[in-house]
């Protein structure tokens, strides 16, 4: 690599800095219907048509500025987790949770761009920078949880007694991640992310303002909840 390319390399690197800086701090200023490439290019000093150099479509860069939050989001999980590398999963796991909570409260305006927004074609690809990164925040919780099965399996349902369409669904799930969770194992843990998850979601989109002022105990009661229900010891839950 010559010289001259390294440095042109380096400058277009520094300009997609801007850019997702000037994406962000107009989302976080005045909400996502701000974010147009128009405005992001003032911001940055460019027009229009020169961002286009950058990025193809608007929700090309809103898939890449999304991944950049995502990143932000699982280093902050995986910081958690790593924190406390010897200590028992029933630690360890309740950790993960509360750092993503607490970045999710700390980070509305990126917490809602991520999850509050529909994932177009562009970003559907399995090699776009939206899916790589949205796979890496799945597998933090996946990893932790394919571990505990493998050590101390928690309990899990008679698939018999399922619906015949979950039953499928579970079954492709569990082939998409190479079965390291077999379909009833697969049902539980999908079942606590979608419960944790939900609740999350709810409070930082500001959907349960009509009854709670303050949701850390009733994430905390979720979480105490969901530990049980993976067969750990809820007293290691317990802050």
């Amino acid at each position: 690599m010559s010289a001259h390319t390294s440095r042109r390399q380096r400058l277009r690197q520094a300009t997609l800095g801007e850019i997702h800086s000037a994406a962000r701090e107009l989302l976080v200023e005045q909400g996502s219907a701000a974010v147009t490439i128009n405005a992001v290019a003032r911001r940055v000093g460019m027009s229009g048509p020169a961002l286009y150099h950058y990025y193809a479509s608007h929700d090309e860069l809103v898939g890449a500025v999304t991944a950049d939050f995502f990143r932000e989001l699982v280093a902050a999980m995986e910081q958690a987790r790593d924190a406390r590398a010897d200590a028992p999963i029933g630690e360890r796991l309740p950790a993960v949770c509360r750092a993503m909570r607490a970045w999710a409260v700390a980070h509305p305006a990126e917490f809602g761009w991520i999850f509050a927004s529909p994932v177009t074609a562009p970003n559907r690809r399995p090699d776009s920078a939206r899916h790589q990164a949205a796979l890496r925040f799945e597998q933090v919780l996946l990893d932790l949880t394919v571990e505990l099965w493998g050590t101390r399996p928690f309990p899990v349902p008679d698939l018999a007694e399922l619906p015949a369409s979950l039953r499928e669904q579970l079954a492709t799930y569990s082939a998409a991640i190479d079965g390291r969770l077999p379909p009833e194992a697969a049902h539980v843990f999908l079942s606590c992310w979608i419960r944790l998850y939900g609740l999350l979601c709810m409070e930082v989109l500001h959907q349960l303002d009509f009854a709670y002022t303050d949701l850390e105990p009733v994430f905390e009661e979720c979480l105490r909840d969901l530990v049980t229900a993976l067969g750990l010891d809820d007293t290691a839950a317990r802050q």
